[in-house]
């Protein structure tokens, strides 16, 4: 088997880095979230005194929480899917079969950006109650994943796409 394009692998570790980053986001999202709710119970009983905004935040984290994560499950190809019909096809109709799938992703992310952008624009001016921070904080979630869909999936079908053209791997999983 001929060794990977060195633009391959440059791709493969910038997209890694991207994807560690939205762990890392994802996973302090997590901490901050358990902290609050440890917060919340230790104020309601033992201080008698309820910190009302938890709830809010709890709900703008766990937005981010998914959203990066489902990213992440985005570029390691670990997100749901159904391989019945592709696993039943030869394995050149297999890898075509992957590059429009991954196209098709990187579309639904580019939509997910466009309309995500838009929520942004139109809930600026409204502040999430308790919190006192735009509406816009909450659907950056959404504009978030849509960008990430559309690079992850996006560079992936480009990768794919050269691959089969110039280096076509034998083995499907080095597709």
């Amino acid at each position: 088997m001929t060794p990977e394009p060195p633009l391959f692998l440059a791709i493969e570790r910038a997209l890694g880095r991207v994807r560690s980053l939205c762990l890392f986001i994802a996973s302090v999202a997590l901490v901050v979230l358990v902290a609050t709710f440890g917060w919340l119970v230790f104020g309601r009983y033992m201080l008698n005194v309820t910190p009302t905004w938890v709830e809010q935040l709890a709900l703008l984290l766990v937005c981010y929480i998914a959203f990066l994560g489902a990213a992440a499950g985005l570029k390691d190809d670990t997100h749901i899917g159904v391989t019945l019909f592709r696993d039943m096809m030869p394995i050149p109709a297999q890898k075509v079969l992957m590059i429009v799938i991954d196209l098709i992703l990187a579309g639904f992310g580019a939509v997910m950006l466009i309309a995500g952008l838009t929520l942004m624009r139109f809930g600026w001016d409204t502040l999430l109650p308790m919190l006192n921070v735009p509406e816009s904080v909450r659907t950056g979630a959404i504009t978030s994943l849509g960008a990430l869909t559309l690079l992850f999936a996006g560079l992936r079908a480009l990768v794919r796409i050269l691959r089969f053209k110039a280096w076509s791997p034998e083995r499907l999983e080095d597709f």
